[in-house]
């Protein structure tokens, strides 16, 4: 089993990283936000756990909230010194599947990662996503127009991806930004309107209208009743 740790305190996150690789998950460290999402864009894990708070403008909550924008399922353990029910709902809430509050026993933490696997083990597979003539398969990253496949750099099958997950709602610039870029501020560039033209050109048919819509001053969508298959 596969397991990423985002701690940026080196004395826990190597006294974590130990008591895991002994219980026989093979585990990969990493210390702040932006190397965390860079792990998880590139690699697929079983479980992952987080800190609450992590240094930089990416905290453990951005992360998370990061993650399940781009509908990445995978289990995520909070770990955190901020214990009050408040706080405690808030990891949960924002996608965490299991909150644990600082100081902590390591044998407690390999109970919670055992149960957040055996759950994980029993989710049916993600669904097939469609939007007229298109078709996304999340378990084989495929997308195809008419059953014909269309070849899609990362970038803009993450744009498909996001629009497909949240269809018939609007998708605003910063969600797309945190979910495809992992940026939560606005960067001031027009790297989404460059993605987006060019993942129009290669799902569009010739003369047919955009399945994206743009909604002006707000961002994207994909209208889910004019779009949907029978």
């Amino acid at each position: 089993m596969r397991c990423l740790l985002i701690e940026d305190d080196l004395d826990t996150s190597e006294s974590i990283r130990e008591g895991l690789a002994a219980a026989g998950y093979a585990v990969e460290v990493c210390y702040d936000g932006p190397a965390g999402l860079a792990r998880l864009d590139a690699e697929r894990w079983d479980v992952v756990l987080l800190d609450r708070m992590l240094p930089g403008d990416v905290d453990g909550l951005d992360l998370l909230a990061t993650l399940r924008l781009r509908g990445d399922l995978t289990p995520v353990l909070v770990l955190s010194a901020l214990s009050s029910l408040d706080e405690r709902i808030r990891g949960l809430r924002s996608g965490g599947d299991d909150y644990l509050t600082k100081p902590f026993a390591l044998d407690e933490i390999l109970a919670r990662v055992d149960a957040l696997v055996r759950r994980a083990g029993q989710r049916p597979d993600p669904e097939m996503f469609r939007a007229g003539p298109i078709t996304l398969d999340p378990r084989l990253r495929r997308v195809c127009r008419d059953g014909r496949p269309i070849a899609l750099q990362p970038r803009e099958y993450q744009l498909l991806e996001c629009l497909l997950r949240h269809q018939g709602t609007v998708v605003t610039r910063k969600m797309l930004l945190a979910a495809v870029w992992g940026f939560h501020f606005d960067p001031e560039t027009n790297v989404i309107d460059v993605q987006m033209s060019r993942l129009r050109t290669k799902i569009d048919g010739d003369g047919a209208p955009s399945i994206i819509r743009t909604v002006r001053g707000a961002g994207y969508t994909i209208d889910a009743d004019e779009h949907a298959c029978p």
